[in-house]
This record gives structure tokens, C-alpha cells and sequence, in this order.
């Protein structure tokens, strides 16, 4: 016989101290983190625990006592359940604090090494409808918040995001503030034209059904890309969706759709169709053009990006002789951005289709000193290479999430450039990486960006030193 578990406790008007990792809030309890999901620093509330490990707890509000003086009203209908946006009723300044603390004790608590002060973080001009890229998913089972379960609301179709920690539940999304209103509008159409049409929702547990993901990109000059991905090869249903998208909203330049019928959601192994218009957007930044195709990753806050590639730039403080790498370099876009001011760029890049748009960028451009490799980083990055194509003077990396791999930081000590600038999307595996490095290199530099308002991210850019 299984012995019963013990009920989880309520910890009664825990005071919130701190904001933390994944956008939850901080509360101590008898000497133990309380990482609390829904409340924000100056909350007083009791929180009734759902996960209990030996050095933390995790739990959710019940009754609040006390509200901070810090919030604010969110602005979007769908906040608190759709699990983006989880800062949103934090104060943009006070928001900005935060996340300025967030590089702060990710450096001294992880990074066993000195450093000097922190810039002021660089705030984001817009708050709001400021992505150029939206992933959304389609499910034939909308998601019922308690009170429309309670009052029996129909389930209908939804097009949206997932909630947090659900696989398998979409919330209908009416409206979203992080993209442009057009994006709104090409996917409420949707969402009525298919109703309407009887075409079938994906039905995430049973993996069946038509339309499955929808994916809106969009650019500075003001091109459109809409991406319909369908789990079902059905030419007549995908013809009647696109042709109805096509002359609904002419605006569109590009216009594709992929057949998916694995079990997963990515499309990175599969074709994309171009139904019309062009096969790529088109974006500016400075006097480069960069060509964004279906799969290419580009920094999702355009404006933010501009901002963090001319600090980037500036820390590497390049002079006419110098050969400069540029690791995971995507599409190019740092490599390109700064080969005026060096003699020649190396970049690598896992993505092959990423490395050939970095070319193109290259040639439309009438670049003509960077040259790109398409590679798994810690199996290019070695003593041959630097011998094949020069030792570098500067390396500029800007890994992803999981920061860089430790044979990569192993050789970026062997390669014994000058300097190194680290942008990074997470400053916990970045302080991680800087560790490894400061074997070699003495933390000069430290940038924290903006990119994403009312969440917890936060981008950050390092310069480093020879010693």
C-alpha cells in the first residue's frame, strides 16, 4: 500500500522581497526561498504551496493582504493566463530595476570573478507591439478559464498560445500588445474564415487535424510574412485559407505555408511553400539590408537590436587590421554590421540555411570581406581553423539560451584575442561562461539591454581583455 502524500501548506501573509528567475516573485519562509508565480515585490499574500523541494518552495497567492505600491494595471485582456507578458503589472521603471539586479547577482552569485560596474540598463523606447516575430498554435479545444468552466461556455476552436505548463491547452488570443495590429486582424480572420469553412483545429492530444501553427513576421520596412503551417496535406482546404489570406489582406508580400505531419512542432527540417509574393522580408538596419527568410532567426525587438549590435560594435572598438569572428552568427547580421570597420569577418553558424542567408546578406550588401561556415560550433571552432582562416583579433559571440559549450570557451582561450564582446540572452549561463574565460580575459564591460518589456528577460553585452 502507498503511503499518502502530505498536503502541501499555506504559508500565510508571506511578504514578497524580490523578483526572480521565469518571472516569479521571492518570498522567504523559516530561512527558505519562496518562488511565488502571480505576485510582484511590496505583495503581501498567502500562498498555498504546489511544489516542495529541498531547497526552495514554489506556490501561488490565495489571499492577498497587502498589494505593492509597484503595480500597475495590466494592459492586456489575456494577462495572467496566456503566461506571457508575466511583468506586466510591474511598473516599467521598476521593471528596468529588476532586471539590472537580475545581471547583478547572476555575476556576483555565479560568476566567481571581479567585475566592474554594471552600466545602466538600456531601456526600450516601445513597450508594446514591439516583436516582429509571433509563433501561434491552433486547438480544437479552447482553453476555459474557471468561471467559463463553472457557467458551462462552449469549447470552440482557439488560435493563441499555450498555458503555461500545458502542452495541450490554447488560449484564444483576441488581442496581443507585443505585435502590430495587423497581425491581431490577419489572425482573428483566420480564425473566423476557418470556423466558418468548417476547417479542422489541430487537436494537440490526438495529433490530428488541419491547421496547426501560424507564425506572423514583420519588419521595419513594413513588409509582411505569414507562415501557415497545416498537419494535413488537403491542396483544396489550403487553397481556399491562403487564397482567402491573399486577397483579405494585399498588404501581405509574403505569403507560405509548410505541411507538418510530425509529432513535434518544428519546422526547421521542413519545406516552406510560397504561396505568393516573395520568399523573404526585407529589413534595414543603418544603411545594411538584411534579406529574412522563413527560418532565419532575426532579433525579435528591431529597434532594441539596433541598439545592441552599436554597443557591441563600440566595445569592440575595431581598427582597420583586425580579423574579427563572430560566433553563431545567424544571418549574419553582427558580421555584416561591423565589416566596414575590420579587415575581414569569419562567422559560424550551426543552421546551414542561416549561413547561406548570411552570403546573401553579404552580396547585397557589396560586402566583400566576410566569409561563413556552417558547423556544430565545438567541432569548427579548433587550432586548424584559426590557421586555415586567421587568428582572430576579436571575437564577438552571442550564443543561445544555453550560453556556449565549454570546448568553445576552451578555444576561444587558445585563439588568445584581444578582445572578446559576449552578448547574451541569459545572463545566468553567460556569468557561467565568463568564469571559464577568466582564465585568460579580465571583465572590462558590462551593458545591460532591454529587448523584452513587462517580462523577465534581459539582454546583456560584455567586453572583455587579454590580461
Amino acid at each position: 500500500m502507498s503511503r499518502r502524500k502530505r498536503p502541501l501548506p499555506l504559508i500565510e501573509k508571506l511578504e514578497i522581497i524580490d523578483a526572480g528567475a521565469e518571472g516569479k516573485a521571492i518570498g522567504k519562509f523559516n530561512d527558505q526561498v519562496v518562488f511565488v508565480t502571480g505576485a510582484i515585490p511590496g505583495d503581501i499574500c498567502d500562498v498555498q504551496i504546489t511544489r516542495k523541494k529541498k531547497r526552495f518552495l514554489e506556490g501561488k497567492p490565495t489571499v492577498w493582504h497587502q498589494k505593492s505600491n509597484l503595480r500597475v494595471e495590466a494592459i492586456c485582456e489575456h494577462f495572467g493566463i496566456c503566461g506571457g507578458c508575466k511583468w506586466q503589472e510591474l511598473a516599467y521603471a521598476n521593471q528596468l530595476i529588476y532586471k539590472q539586479k537580475q545581471v547583478h547577482d547572476n555575476f556576483q552569485r555565479l560568476g566567481k570573478f571581479p567585475f566592474p560596474e554594471i552600466q545602466s540598463i538600456i531601456p526600450s523606447e516601445q513597450t508594446t507591439f514591439y516583436r516582429n516575430k509571433l509563433e501561434f498554435t491552433f486547438s480544437n479545444k479552447r482553453w476555459l478559464t474557471k468561471e467559463e468552466f463553472e457557467n458551462d461556455s462552449p469549447q470552440e476552436e482557439a488560435l493563441g498560445f499555450h498555458v503555461p505548463g500545458r502542452f495541450d491547452k490554447i488560449v484564444n488570443i483576441d488581442k496581443c500588445h507585443l505585435q502590430s495590429d495587423i497581425s491581431n486582424e490577419i489572425r482573428n480572420e483566420i480564425r473566423r474564415f476557418s470556423i466558418e469553412n468548417k476547417l479542422s483545429f489541430f487537436d494537440l492530444r490526438e495529433q490530428e487535424g488541419l491547421l496547426r501553427n501560424l507564425i506572423i513576421r514583420s519588419a521595419s520596412t513594413h513588409e509582411l510574412m505569414v507562415i501557415v503551417v497545416f498537419h494535413e496535406n488537403d491542396p483544396q482546404a489550403t487553397e481556399l485559407l491562403l487564397e482567402h489570406l491573399q486577397h483579405k489582406f494585399p498588404m501581405i508580400s509574403s505569403l507560405m505555408y509548410v505541411i507538418n505531419p510530425k509529432k513535434n512542432d518544428t519546422i526547421s527540417d521542413l519545406e516552406v511553400k510560397l504561396y505568393s509574393g516573395k520568399d523573404h522580408l526585407v529589413e534595414k538596419m543603418e544603411d545594411i539590408e538584411f534579406h529574412v527568410s522563413p527560418k532565419s532567426f532575426f532579433q525579435t525587438n528591431t529597434n532594441q537590436a539596433l541598439t545592441l549590435y552599436q554597443i557591441a560594435r563600440k566595445f569592440a572598438d575595431l581598427s582597420p587590421d583586425d580579423t574579427v569572428y563572430d560566433l553563431y552568427t545567424g544571418t549574419g547580421t553582427i558580421a555584416n554590421f561591423v565589416a566596414k570597420n575590420c579587415k575581414k569577418v569569419v562567422g559560424i553558424e550551426y543552421v546551414p540555411e542561416a549561413i547561406e542567408d548570411a552570403n546573401k546578406n553579404s552580396k547585397i550588401n557589396q560586402i566583400n570581406n566576410t566569409s561563413f561556415f556552417a558547423g556544430d560550433m565545438k567541432d569548427l571552432l579548433t587550432s586548424d581553423f584559426f590557421a586555415k582562416h586567421g587568428n582572430p583579433d576579436v571575437i564577438i559571440t552571442d550564443p543561445p539560451r544555453a550560453g556556449m559549450h565549454e570546448d568553445v570557451c576552451n578555444a576561444i582561450l587558445e585563439s588568445k584575442a584581444r578582445k572578446i564582446v559576449y552578448v547574451s540572452c541569459n545572463p545566468a549561463t553567460q556569468a557561467r561562461d565568463l568564469t571559464l574565460l577568466s582564465a585568460k580575459y579580465s571583465v572590462s564591460k558590462v551593458q545591460p539591454v532591454d529587448m523584452f518589456p513587462h517580462t523577465h528577460h534581459v539582454e546583456n553585452v560584455v567586453l572583455l581583455e587579454l590580461i
